[in-house]
């Protein structure tokens, strides 16, 4: 499977990997996991928000234990985030089928759509669609950097996009979700574990400041006469890593935009995004708070005028107690139990049916990166404790 999967969507140049929703690296992807299913004779659907679902037994009865992930990346991702865990989806199929069980409640395999948000900025759109936590009307406004929006791609692509929005009636087919995704952190490579058990994601959004100056010439303006809204993002930028310091949080900004874009040009606009994490509310408060502040006093002691719009917005997310402990114990009871600061459709699907998460082994901890990485042999282990996980919940 990784062999057929790994040239999908992979850039030449960087060795990472575009798969953005909706473009022809995402249609191979998807063509990919119908292949997969197909092969394995499980019925395969799309349903009316993009999302593939790939089913044992009758999807209609309610209770289905399902499992996945997402095959999209971010720019220039790596290999495993969300393709290890549809990967190792159809492997555990494969070792449950080996070893002969039976299966008392309906399976199901599932790859989300637009889980990175890296074409219209918002991430787990498929989850949050089908959830209710994204409407129609705000997922029409979505729009990509040029210009394209959410339902003419998908139109583009063949789905008909009159049809998104909740899905009720497919949620209440699931009555476990569980999702096994590398971990995007070194928590497992310290403690020495090639699996671990999900308690937490942490609260985490996405803010855009746009700070507006002045265009004007870069060689004959003079600096006391410039407004140039460059000093203050790059002010900000610095405030950002202090308030994350000081709260023991993480905040980013990983994404800029400049207008007029010109190497001799004053700008007139730079927008950034800023991505912050925290391992609680308050805390995540404070940073947020910490750095619109160091932002504003910036803008003002510049002439620049700031926006400020909250774009993304996920609470922490508490998994259930009973379902976590439950894959706890089919695990052995001595898997450990961890946080993480990485959303997933996990975490989006959580307030509104049981939800859990393995991590697999990170050596190196690096991910959304083409350095991304997990060994073969972990991934195995992975794929024999989702096996373990699937078989206690959905077999006799």
């Amino acid at each position: 499977m990784w062999r057929s999967l790994r040239p999908l969507g992979r850039s030449a140049a960087s060795g990472g990997y575009r798969r953005y929703a909706w473009t022809g690296a995402d249609a191979d992807c998807r063509l990919w996991f119908r292949m997969q299913a197909e092969a394995r004779r499980l019925d395969v659907e799309t349903d009316r928000n993009g999302n593939q679902w790939a089913w044992l037994g009758d999807p209609t009865a309610g209770d289905a234990v399902v499992t996945g992930s997402h095959l999209d990346s971010v720019p220039d991702g790596g290999a495993f985030d969300g393709p290890l865990g549809v990967v190792s989806a159809f492997a555990a199929l494969d070792e449950l089928r080996s070893r002969g069980v039976s299966f008392r409640r309906p399976l199901a395999i599932v790859n989300f759509g637009d889980e990175e948000g890296a074409r219209f900025g918002l991430a787990c759109v498929g989850s949050r669609l089908t959830s209710g936590q994204l409407t129609k009307e705000k997922a029409y406004e979505l729009r990509d950097a040029d210009g394209i929006t959410l339902p003419q791609a998908m139109e583009a692509a063949g789905h008909d996009p009159e049809t998104i929005g909740e899905d009720r009636e497919r949620l209440d087919r699931i009555g476990a979700f569980v999702e096994l995704h590398v971990e995007q952190g070194r928590a497992l490579d310290l403690s020495g574990d090639a699996v671990g058990v999900a308690s937490t994601i942490w609260p985490h959004g996405r803010w855009r400041y746009d700070f507006h100056g002045e265009a004007n010439h870069a060689g004959t303006t003079r600096l006391v006469d410039r407004r140039d809204p460059m000093l203050t993002y790059a002010e900000t930028v610095l405030a950002a890593r202090r308030e994350a310091e000081l709260a023991g949080a993480v905040a980013t900004f990983g994404k800029i935009s400049v207008e007029p874009n010109g190497v001799n040009a004053i700008p007139s606009l730079v927008r950034g995004w800023l991505d912050a994490r925290a391992a609680d509310q308050e805390a995540l408060d404070a940073v947020i708070a910490g750095i619109e502040t160091a932002a504003r006093d910036k803008a003002a002691a510049h002439g620049i005028d700031l926006a400020v719009v909250r774009e993304s917005f996920t609470p922490v997310v508490e998994f259930r107690h009973a379902l976590r402990d439950e894959l706890v114990r089919l695990l052995g009871g001595k898997t450990p139990v961890l946080g993480t600061g990485a959303g997933h459709d996990a975490g989006i699907l959580s307030a509104a049916v049981p939800t859990a998460m393995l991590f697999v082994r990170n050596p190196t901890g690096v991910s959304h990166s083409p350095a991304e990485f997990a060994a073969e042999d972990d991934c195995v282990v992975g794929v024999r404790a989702l096996a373990d996980a699937l078989e206690g919940l959905a077999c006799t």
